[in-house]
């Protein structure tokens, strides 16, 4: 269902700009850069999605922010991050980061055990830092192109690479079989619901600046979300050259 719903989106949102006219140079060069075809239409997306965010999402983060103890947040972040650490685990191997994997295999028994579930950060606490990787990712190491920039409604900016990753994440995650076979489907959109309130109470004042300094939203997120995902894909070194595993030529 979640596959059906991502691929429609995609097909929604692939809407072309107006190319510039061969002659301007500098607009087709720039027009390239930005990497976003379907501009009008996630445009009207983005504004969609702001429209949604102010009337329930952003609400609810700071309710949530304002009145929950920050001790019971951790306590819920801790939890959310460590039903992530299977499917960490699971491109930390496609990725052939075998280092990075026994890390991730340790956290999540140090904090499930020690941790209580998963309550408590108890590996960090031990030095084993904690990371986040998933299948958006682990397609652009094996040198995957990214294609164009789509703006998706609810989950936000993407493109057609780590949106098939968001899928293939949804699908190996243990958490979401467990909950389909056992009819408890409610499970899955509650966890997925604590997840985007966090965040959002987590990132409130970022957005929040960003927006009142940006003379266009639209573009500062869709270069924000760029630099990040560059950034996540070489594991914050700047340095590191994609990709590191080739499964083929691609052009």
């Amino acid at each position: 269902m979640l596959a059906a719903f991502m691929v429609l989106t995609l097909a929604l949102t692939g809407g072309c700009a107006t190319s510039p006219h061969p002659a301007n140079a500098e607009a087709v060069a720039e027009f390239n850069a930005l990497n976003d075809p379907g501009e009008p239409a996630n445009r009207a997306v983005f504004e969609v999605n702001r429209g949604l965010d102010a009337a329930f999402l952003k609400p609810v983060a700071l309710a949530y922010r304002d009145i929950t103890p920050q001790f019971f947040q951790d306590r819920i972040k801790a939890v959310l991050d460590n039903l992530r650490a299977p499917v960490i685990f699971f491109n930390d191997m496609l990725q052939g980061e075998l280092e990075r994997a026994v890390a991730t295999v340790l956290r999540f028994v140090l904090n499930s055990s020690l941790g209580i579930l998963g309550l408590n950060d108890i590996a960090t606490d031990m030095g084993i830092e904690g990371h986040d990787e998933d299948f958006g990712q682990t397609l652009a190491v094996w040198g995957i192109p990214e294609g164009p920039y789509v703006m998706l409604p609810l989950f936000g900016p993407s493109n057609p690479r780590d949106a098939i990753g968001m899928v293939v994440d949804f699908l190996i995650d243990p958490f979401n079989t467990w909950a389909g076979n056992t009819d408890r489907d409610f499970a899955v959109f509650s966890r997925s619901a604590a997840r985007g309130v966090d965040l959002r109470a987590t990132y409130m004042e970022t957005l929040d600046d960003l927006e009142k300094s940006s003379l266009d939203f639209y573009a500062a997120i869709r270069s924000l979300y760029r630099q990040r995902r560059v950034n996540e894909i070489n594991n914050g070194d700047p340095s590191a050259k994609l990709p590191v595993i080739n499964i083929g030529t691609v052009p």
